[in-house]
């Protein structure tokens, strides 16, 4: 149950990192991941919102907690990386169907980045099937359910 929710831990801070370092850096290091290109059908590879900053922001906290949890350093690097490729193959996906950055696409924005990481923690940390199932549909739930109040703080600029 613990592990369960320290993996929970994570992929909200995963998801939630590079917002924190948006706030905290500004424009600074804003690079996007996709360097602005286009793909085939002339829309972004995967938007301005995907950029390095998060990408080392949302890597790194996994990181250091997973150091702290006793899950190793090594693991929760991998571990924040593929929830972060989870979220830019939905944002990739959400570009070839046209849709907007700030677009809402109801479990496409959370699925992806919550199942890549829990299959890496299913095959590497002594967890069960179901308590991985568990914490993937708590994680999309919750991002589901908070996303509208965080916005209303002023921490997201979507409220979704």
């Amino acid at each position: 149950m613990i592990l369960a929710l320290e993996l929970f831990v994570m992929l909200v801070l995963a998801n939630g990192a590079p917002v924190v370092a948006r706030k905290l850096f500004g424009h600074h290091w804003e690079t996007p991941v996709d360097g602005g290109r286009l793909w085939h059908d002339g829309r972004p590879l995967l938007g301005q919102s995907k950029t390095w900053r998060g990408v080392v922001a949302g890597t790194l906290s996994c990181g250091l907690f997973a150091l702290v949890a006793g899950m190793g350093l090594f693991f929760g690097l991998l571990f924040g990386l593929l929830g972060l490729l989870g979220d830019m193959l939905s944002s990739f996906i959400k570009r070839r169907r046209g849709l907007a950055a700030s677009a809402r696409a109801l479990w496409l924005d959370q699925i992806p980045e919550a199942l890549l990481p829990m299959i890496l923690a299913f095959f590497w940390l002594p967890l069960g099937f179901w308590q991985a199932v568990a914490v993937v549909v708590l994680f999309t739930l919750s991002n589901i359910l908070f996303s509208p109040l965080l916005y209303r703080l002023g921490i997201r600029r979507q409220p979704h």
